[in-house]
């Protein structure tokens, strides 16, 4: 970074941190003490699409290698697309395999880094879910190595329950690096794996 970015104002992008993700099982048991919510056992990772053979490539490997774990229980990886263009991987396993999901988002995003594509991730989500069925989800953004709750109500179409998700915010500020500015709490409406 040079003087010319200082004066611009221009700040150098925080690294990745995918080991963060790991941190996600004990953030559980926290969310579930505070906020009575529990792992749903679905995360996706969400990625510009990338058309090409190399992608495509990546893609299969990725799959595959998830899709070949002996003690996946339920439907295998699939890749699916939202309304707004973005990829998605998702990931489904039994709500209390949440570590073994993680594993599985770290995996992708690892993967995807690794193959030169790092510049396509978005996010990761991992799902959560209260006893009246309000759903939860925990999000990673990789480009700035923080997470942030996002909570739509049940049934209320785009709205989001913005007082659980500053209540799930301070919870959690002890157990992940939890995204301050709030603009960069982007809706993810439709999201698969949510």
């Amino acid at each position: 970074m040079g003087l010319l970015d200082i004066l611009l104002g221009r700040t150098k992008p925080v690294a990745p941190d995918l080991d963060r993700l790991f941190a996600l099982p004990s953030a559980a048991v926290t969310l579930e003490a505070a906020a009575s919510f529990t792992p749903t056992g679905r995360g996706a990772v969400c990625f510009a699409t990338v058309e090409g053979a190399a992608f495509e490539q990546s893609h299969r490997e990725v799959q595959a290698l998830l899709d070949a774990d002996a003690d996946r229980d339920g439907p295998p990886v699939r890749l699916a697309r939202d309304e707004f263009g973005y990829s998605w991987l998702v990931s489904e396993r039994t709500p209390d395999q949440l570590p073994q999901l993680v594993n599985d988002l770290h995996a992708v995003n690892s993967s995807m880094e690794v193959n030169g594509f790092g510049p396509q991730l978005l996010c990761s989500l991992a799902g959560f879910q209260n006893t009246e069925g309000q759903s939860l989800a925990l999000v990673y953004l990789y480009k700035r190595g923080t997470f942030y709750p996002f909570a739509p109500p049940p049934g209320a179409g785009q709205r989001r329950d913005n007082s659980l998700e500053l209540r799930v915010k301070a919870a959690l500020t002890n157990d992940l690096r939890v995204e301050q500015d709030l603009n960069r709490w982007f809706p993810l409406w439709g999201a698969p794996g949510l």
